[in-house]
């Protein structure tokens, strides 16, 4: 088989929007500038943040505003990321991004909205995906019957979706992206909790099925220090449909006790706006973990921390970035990902997500034009050489 044949595209939640002149403006200043760069055609995979949706929705002509603005700036359109849903630029992120979870009906809501949006700016014939949170942050409490919640919602959300595609033809595919330290972050968690999505939904397994999936992100499951191709194996042997495939790289530092200079390097990427989720592997291959990067984990680490023979750290960096200075990064598990993607029966969408731009240690004053252009080259050089 091979990879999808649609033009590879990034996430656009790199850059502020929370409203939809703001959106269109970020397309402006970079998506279009970088396609011209690229000499080739450019996905724009959209963010709509909440009250970006509520604007488009709020007037009869919003959606098709938005896709004649696609179309008169030459970008496509086939994925969205429905993920965050509030301010993803506000100082302090961290643990908000999970709200609301998927047992809260606003979550719904705000999904339905977007599949709706996607319909009308999908291209004949491409199917559409939507990638979102792994239903909560392990972090929060657990309310009492969290799961059933969950479950009843995204069996609706199947519903939603299924009679979308009855009504405009447009298949709208829902990705939900595993992620460390939430309800879904290991395979084996998430190929149990189809298993008993499957057998809640009752008679709508089938709608289920064709339209509840996975969004694999290579940067997280690396950081679980999993086997992409054997991740991505085991999927595909349970029948887990993944419907999207974000690309991008974790931070990597081998021997901590013996790499000083890496750790001290690692102090630079300690940031308050996102979460950094660290995981340590110990030389009998357990793994410690800590639910973010701090000082104090680097300055006074726990002895498992300290006798680690790696850690990887949570913190998206660029495709084309082999190191990091002292540090290295898990761009191996890009092309191992890809590769083993190219193998399954079906094309799921690829797209660039490396939203931490504004947060990476010296890349402050790169020109994010270059930045980006970069590592989509990087990315397709991968891609064209599988």
């Amino acid at each position: 088989m091979s990879l999808s044949p649609l033009p590879l595209g990034y996430c656009t939640n790199v850059h502020p929007g929370q409203t939809v002149a703001e959106v269109m403006g970020g397309l402006d200043r970079y998506t279009v500038p970088i396609q011209v760069r690229l000499g080739r055609p450019l996905a724009a995979g959209l963010w709509l943040a909440r009250p970006v949706l509520d604007e488009l929705l709020s007037t009869s002509d919003g959606v098709a505003r938005l896709a004649d603005g696609l179309t008169a700036r030459g970008l496509t359109c086939y994925t969205l990321n429905a993920f965050p849903y509030g301010d993803f630029h506000a100082a302090r992120v961290k643990e908000k991004v999970y709200l609301p979870d998927w047992s809260q009906p606003e979550r719904l809501t705000y999904t339905a909205g977007c599949a709706a949006v996607l319909a009308a700016l999908l291209p004949d014939g491409v199917e559409g995906s939507i990638s979102t949170l792994p239903l909560r942050f392990k972090g929060f409490d657990r309310p009492p019957g969290f799961g059933e919640a969950a479950v009843r919602q995204l069996v609706d959300c199947a519903r939603i979706l299924a009679r979308l595609r009855e009504d405009t033809g447009r298949v709208v595919r829902l990705a939900i992206e595993p992620e460390p330290f939430c309800e879904l972050e290991t395979t084996a968690e998430t190929v149990e909790f189809f298993d008993t999505l499957w057998k809640a939904a009752g008679d709508r397994e089938n709608a289920v099925r064709t339209h509840i999936g996975v969004c694999y992100d290579v940067c997280h499951q690396a950081v679980e220090f999993e086997d992409a191709a054997g991740a991505i194996r085991e999927l595909d042997r349970a029948g887990v449909r993944i419907n999207k495939v974000q690309i991008s790289c974790a931070i990597q530092l081998d021997r901590p006790a013996d790499n000083p200079a890496a750790l001290e390097a690692l102090r630079q990427y300690v940031e308050p706006r996102y979460l950094h989720q660290t995981f340590a592997r110990l030389p009998g291959g357990r793994l410690v973990r800590a639910v973010d990067l701090t000082d104090e984990l680097l300055v006074s680490p726990d002895a498992n921390f300290r006798a680690a023979e790696c850690w990887r750290i949570h913190f998206h960096v660029p495709v084309d970035a082999n190191r990091l200075g002292p540090l290295g990064t898990t761009k191996p598990a890009v092309a191992e990902a890809l590769a083993a993607v190219a193998r399954l029966d079906y094309a799921p969408h690829l797209e660039v997500e490396t939203y931490t731009w504004e947060v990476l240690p010296g890349t402050r004053s790169t020109d994010l034009i270059d930045g980006l252009t970069r590592e989509l080259e990087a990315t397709a050089q991968i891609v064209n050489g599988l």
